[in-house]
């Protein structure tokens, strides 16, 4: 994952984990993409909250590679205003970052 798109999910993870529940399509997306693992899955699906659930998923996205940031967009179908959020934050810091940043 680019630095841009962590720098992202990390500004915005206090909003993201009051506003995504994960449990439901959204891990079975990743799962089903090949961003998350079948122990990732049981891992986030063993947290006791939607809270704990979802920053567990925010601390494995940045590690899945180049697609995580994307299919992680594509996931949020049922969160369409935190889809447009994050894309709006990711155009932003786009802008905001010199490009040798990005390279990371």
């Amino acid at each position: 994952m680019e630095a841009r798109d962590k720098q992202v999910l990390r500004s915005l993870r206090l909003e993201l984990g009051a506003e995504v529940l994960v449990e439901g399509l959204v891990l079975q997306y990743l799962y089903q993409e090949g961003i998350l693992t079948e122990n990732h899955v049981q891992e986030i699906n063993a947290q006791t909250t939607g809270l704990r659930k979802t920053m567990l998923l925010l601390d494995i996205l940045p590690s899945r590679g180049p697609k995580a940031f994307d299919t992680f967009l594509d996931s949020l179908q049922e969160f369409p205003w935190v889809r447009e959020k994050l894309k709006k934050a990711r155009k932003e810091a786009m802008t905001d970052l010199p490009a040798a940043t990005l390279k990371r």
